[in-house]
């Protein structure tokens, strides 16, 4: 099914920026905003847009993942317009836009190496072979290879799907009788990966800090320009809770060359990604590449810590234009990912009257009302055990930290055990 937005006869510019899906409003209509004012912007999605349709200058709806399904609805849109760039953010778009930009002769990445980002095996498989530090790793099918695969590697491994991202399906196992529930959690969320890989990967637990290195990558030459530190939760289950920049890390120049080094290797020659590695004994390793902007606000964390606009640049890159990489700020931000102690229904989320409006806290959303439910791994996933966030702003990294402890301890939040009533 496709809908097209009514234009005048007349209306045909002089360009556009097509952009494949938007992902949630709450955390990516940052980048909706930022892209259109650097472009009139054209929108394929795979619904009838809402909150986005003041950015848009047209739009058709598609479903994304099927490829001559999206191409027919681009056509349509190239009918009425002159595209001259494809843009997304959405994680689940990424081999779609590759060949979307092939067909329409604009930069991109090749569909090979967005695959390759997508697909965490393929992704090792290069790294090993071009000697880049990353985690050992084995695709496995079933539980008698997984059980293989960790007794070879050694406890304790992560099982993870290999294609999903923000930690979904993704699981810690200590000792083997654990095995058998993690491999059934990570095959449950295996089965909604699209072509681009698919089987249970058993892997290295890499044991330290977890970081990840934004980069903006143009013409072939990668600019590492920030680092975010993640705190983690407890629990055999990767659930984000507190991401924090600040502008001039001291770490980004030990890891930067290692992110680009993944990136040279994968074949990324355009666009922003998202490195994710934890810092080990042995050194850097990495975890995975996301071949566009991070999630959980990563981009508006670094404009705020430094002033730069990843999703200006995701714009300028697409449309073949240099980037503006240049730091007006010299701060820092952070976001606290707001989850309860258990599943259930929210019968409090507010924040206390002596929180205030500090001139620090730049937002706190609640994403779940009361009455509704939220609900923990590894019945739920990290997105739908998320209650809220919050976002704040100082002038280096320990003070977001004590302005991130100072809003946390002045939230109020109560969850009563079970399934909503009525």
């Amino acid at each position: 099914m496709t809908t097209t937005a009514a234009l005048p006869d007349d209306a045909r510019d002089d360009g556009v920026l097509l952009v494949l899906g938007t992902g949630d409003q709450t955390f990516s209509s940052y980048c909706l905003a930022s892209a259109s004012r650097h472009s009139p912007l054209v929108l394929v999605s795979d619904a009838e847009p809402t909150w986005q349709q003041p950015h848009l200058r047209d739009h058709e709806v598609a479903d994304l993942g099927d490829l001559e399904e999206l191409r027919w609805a681009v056509a349509r849109l190239a009918e009425r317009h002159e595209i001259k760039g494809v843009v997304t953010w959405d994680e689940h778009a990424l081999v779609a836009a590759a060949h979307i930009a092939t067909d329409l002769a604009v930069p991109g990445q090749s569909s090979a190496t967005a695959t390759a980002c997508r697909n965490k095996a393929a992704s090792r498989a290069v790294w090993a072979s071009e000697g880049v530090p990353s985690a050992q790793s084995i695709r496995v099918t079933s539980l008698v290879t997984a059980t293989t695969a960790a007794r070879r590697i050694g406890l304790p491994v992560v099982l993870k799907p290999a294609s999903h991202t923000g930690g979904i399906g993704v699981v810690k196992v200590d000792h083997l009788d654990e095995l058998p529930a993690a491999f059934t959690y990570a095959s449950a969320r295996a089965k909604g990966q699209r072509q681009e890989g698919s089987g249970i990967l058993v892997e290295e637990y890499l044991d330290g800090p977890e970081i990840a290195v934004e980069c903006v990558t143009s013409h072939g030459i990668t600019t590492a320009v920030a680092v975010t530190r993640t705190e983690l939760g407890t629990g055999p289950h990767f659930q984000a809770v507190r991401h924090v920049v600040a502008a001039s890390d001291p770490l980004l120049a030990e890891v930067a060359p290692i992110a680009e080094a993944a990136l040279d290797a994968l074949g990324v020659n355009c666009g922003i990604s998202h490195v994710e590695m934890r810092l080990t004994t042995t050194g850097p390793k990495l975890i995975e590449v996301n071949a566009r902007l991070g999630g959980d606000l990563v981009g508006h964390l670094v404009r705020l810590a430094t002033g730069i606009d990843l999703a200006a640049a995701a714009v300028d890159i697409a449309l073949g234009r240099e980037p503006d990489l240049t730091p007006t700020r010299a701060a820092a931000a952070g976001i606290r990912l707001l989850h309860p102690a258990t599943s259930g229904t929210v019968r409090t989320a507010h924040p206390r009257p002596e929180l205030g409006t500090p001139d620090w806290l730049e937002r706190l959303v609640w994403e779940l009302r009361p009455g509704q439910q939220t609900l923990l791994p590894p019945q739920g996933d990290p997105g739908t055990a998320r209650l809220g966030h919050l976002v704040v702003t100082g002038t280096d990294a320990a003070q977001v930290h004590e302005h991130l402890a100072h809003a946390e301890g002045l939230v109020d939040i109560a969850v009563d055990p079970g399934p909503a009533s009525g």
